[in-house]
Parts: structure tokens; C-alpha cells; sequence
């Protein structure tokens, strides 16, 4: 093999190898999207009480 033919081969291994590492990150992060979208539409993810008033969202004292 001559010596084009050899860094040509590396450089190729080197590219396959970098969009193997692009795909798995990007199968990784849809999967992440996926599972929280699905979280939100089944109401498991507890609603944020950060923009209401003090007192909301507070213990319900139903015993008076």
C-alpha cells in the first residue's frame, strides 16, 4: 500500500468513527425528548409554582 492510500484509509476510519459519535448523541437526545414529552402528556411532571402568589398551591385545611 502506498502511503496516499494508507492516510486516505485513516482519514476515512477517522470520519466514520466521528459520525458514529454524532449519530449515537442524536439517537441519546431524541430519546431524552421522547420520554419527556410523554412524562408532560401522561401529567407526571409536577406544574412549577414559581409565577403564583404566596399561600398557592399550600396544604387544603379541610377538617374546619
Amino acid at each position: 500500500m502506498d502511503m496516499m492510500a494508507m492516510v486516505s484509509t485513516m482519514l476515512a476510519a477517522q470520519q466514520g468513527a466521528l459520525q458514529s459519535n454524532i449519530a449515537a448523541t442524536l439517537t441519546k437526545q431524541n430519546a431524552d425528548m421522547e420520554k419527556s414529552t410523554i412524562l408532560t402528556l401522561l401529567g407526571a411532571v409536577q406544574p412549577s409554582l414559581a409565577n403564583v402568589g404566596p399561600g398557592v398551591g399550600g396544604n387544603l385545611n379541610v377538617t374546619a
